[in-house]
């Protein structure tokens, strides 16, 4: 696939490996179920014969964005007015394990796990890649939720992107920077998990209605020093909280 649209007014004629998973590479994917404690096949019991694993729709391209490119995105975010929001749980305020900061066109505020997240103007590189996801896979996105990982330590727990004010039928995006995480799946119902490895610059579509039936995570990784960002592209119901207090 040529990289479009995202030129971020430097040279990107470095070669970038963005195939899309193969059935094989699907098979040696969801062959690592059973590293994580689920059986990668499950059995009919009419039939005794095993049934097929359910595939989540999502598509991996790995090296989605070459190194300038990433490092474009990477020095950007150094300027990025990440917070690390409070959380209730169980009667108790406590700091989400990770800071975050929501881009978005005017009149797309975003409330989720009770946080009520107001727009702030698109920066210079997101705004890039968000036009080259565009131009590459017809993907229409109005917001970037941006997480910062600082280390292996900070985490993001079982949970869907499906918030009502996402534009029901849309697809998400997910852009990995920095340090490489492993990011797993599971399936509401059955709890068959799935985990990838994703490295800098890997692209994850996580195709509509996946986010019905299927939840995903960034578990914790002690070893890992190294600081992971992640652009998750969302495309909002415009004006869904007008009227919403500002706070």
């Amino acid at each position: 696939m040529q990289q479009k649209g995202f030129d971020f007014d430097i040279n990107t004629d470095t070669n970038t490996d963005t195939n899309t998973s193969s059935d094989s590479d699907e098979r040696a994917q969801f062959n690592t179920a059973s590293a994580v404690g689920s059986s990668p096949t499950k059995h009919d019991s009419t039939s005794n014969m095993p049934a097929p694993l359910e595939k989540p729709p999502y598509t991996l391209i790995k090296g989605y964005l070459n190194l300038q490119q990433q490092q474009a995105l990477i020095n950007e975010s150094q300027h990025y007015e990440f917070t690390r929001p409070q959380v209730s749980l169980f009667g108790k305020s406590h700091p989400i394990p990770r800071s975050q900061v929501w881009f978005a066109d005017e009149g797309c505020d975003y409330l989720y796990s009770g946080l009520f997240i107001q727009a702030s103007p698109w920066p210079k590189y997101a705004q890039k890649l968000r036009l080259k996801l565009a131009s590459d896979f017809g993907l229409i996105a109005n917001g970037v939720l941006v997480n910062r990982y600082a280390d292996g330590n900070e985490s993001m727990g079982w949970h869907s992107d499906d918030e009502p004010e996402i534009d029901s039928g849309s697809d998400i995006a997910s852009v990995t920077l920095g340090a490489s995480r492993d990011f797993f799946i599971r399936h509401k119902t059955t709890r068959q998990k799935v985990c990838l490895h994703l490295d800098s610059g890997d692209l994850l579509i996580m195709h509509w209605p996946m986010q019905s039936q299927w939840e995903h995570s960034l578990p914790r990784r002690l070893k890992e020093k190294q600081a992971r960002f992640n652009y998750t592209f969302r495309r909002l119901i415009v004006g869904f909280h007008q009227g919403r207090a500002r706070e």
